[in-house]
C-alpha cells in the first residue's frame, strides 16, 4: 500500500515533545527478515534537532478512497557516503512513482552534496488498514505487525 501511495506524513518531536510533520517520498526495502524504510531529505537544523532529541518517528500514508497505512519507526541519519550513493542511485532506478531523479530537488546536484541526506526507518510497528473496512464495520482486513 505504502508503495502505491508513494507520499506519506513523517511526524517527529522537537525538544519540548511538540509534534511537527512535513510530506516525504520514501521506499521500502524488504530483505526476507526485516523491513526498511528509505527516504532522501535534507538534513535540516529541525529535523537533526528532532531525532537527536527523539529517534523515533510515524510515517502515515493515506488516499482519498480511505485507504491507511501507518509505520512506527526507530529513524536514523545516514550521512555516509556509499549509503547516500546507494539511495540516491535506487531512486534513479526503481519503477515511478517510487523512483524519481534526486537533481529535480533545488540544491541536489549529486550524492554527496551536503544538502543530501538519507533517513532510515526501522519500523517497530505497522498498520495497515483498507478504506473498504471503514464500509463494511469489519476489522478482518486490517493488518497490525509489533515487533517485540
Amino acid at each position: 500500500m505504502a508503495h502505491k501511495i508513494v507520499w506519506c506524513n513523517v511526524s517527529t518531536v522537537d525538544a519540548e515533545n511538540r509534534p511537527r510533520s512535513r510530506v516525504l517520498h520514501p521506499f521500502w526495502e524488504w530483505d526476507g527478515q526485516s523491513l526498511v524504510g528509505w527516504v532522501g531529505t535534507g538534513p535540516t537544523t529541525t529535523k537533526i534537532s528532532h531525532i537527536s532529541h527523539s529517534a523515533y518517528a510515524s510515517l502515515n500514508y493515506w488516499t482519498p478512497d480511505q485507504d491507511t497505512c501507518v509505520a512506527e519507526c526507530n529513524a536514523t541519519w545516514c550521512f555516509d557516503l556509499p549509503t547516500r550513493e546507494r539511495i540516491w542511485h535506487q531512486f534513479l532506478t526503481l519503477p515511478e512513482p517510487l523512483g524519481y531523479d534526486p537533481k529535480t530537488i533545488p540544491g541536489w546536484n549529486s550524492f554527496d552534496d551536503d544538502a543530501f541526506a538519507v533517513m532510515r526507518f526501522d519500523p517497530w510497528r505497522l498498520r495497515v488498514f483498507p478504506g473498504s473496512t471503514l464500509m463494511t464495520g469489519q476489522d478482518g482486513d486490517v493488518h497490525v505487525w509489533e515487533r517485540n
